[in-house]
């Protein structure tokens, strides 16, 4: 007989936790490369596109070098647990810790001690990052056996 937590607990098919993490990837890149991209415009409107620019590329060389290998883990472990996990568990005990602390920092650098400027290029770049390598992720979402 299952215990209470297995038989309530919310479980989807990998699949479904690749689509999660595709999200989660994409939603905060997006968010955080338009917020820098607005603070960067806003705080050097002379000078703005070009250090989008530069942030955007800086983030794309981040994704291929850094996040590319990230997004791998992350599928690999997700199509290891194969179906029917928990919907939280799209992402390791450790991985949601480091996202917490991305959460922390972000919000300790919009304390004000840093120009909006240096923040909104730190965020165009990680954004362009996460946005850049969320497609490995939706890349393995869209194929049809995810094992």
């Amino acid at each position: 007989m299952p215990t209470w937590t297995e038989r309530y607990k919310p479980a989807a098919p990998a699949r479904v936790h690749l689509l999660l993490s595709a999200t989660l990837w994409t939603g905060v890149g997006a968010v955080l490369a338009g917020v820098g991209a607005l603070w960067l415009r806003g705080g050097n409107p002379r000078h703005g596109w070009w250090l989008v620019a530069v942030a955007g590329l800086l983030g794309l060389l981040k994704a291929r070098y850094a996040l590319r290998r990230s997004a791998r883990r992350i599928i690999d472990r997700i199509r290891a647990r194969g179906d029917g996990r928990c919907l939280g568990g799209f992402l390791s005990p450790g991985t949601w810790a480091f996202v917490l602390g991305m959460v922390v920092l972000g919000r300790l650098l919009r304390t004000g001690w840093l120009p909006k400027t240096v923040v909104g290029f730190l965020y165009v770049a990680v954004g362009v990052a996460l946005l850049a390598a969320s497609g490995f992720v939706w890349k393995a979402w869209s194929q049809r056996d995810p094992g």
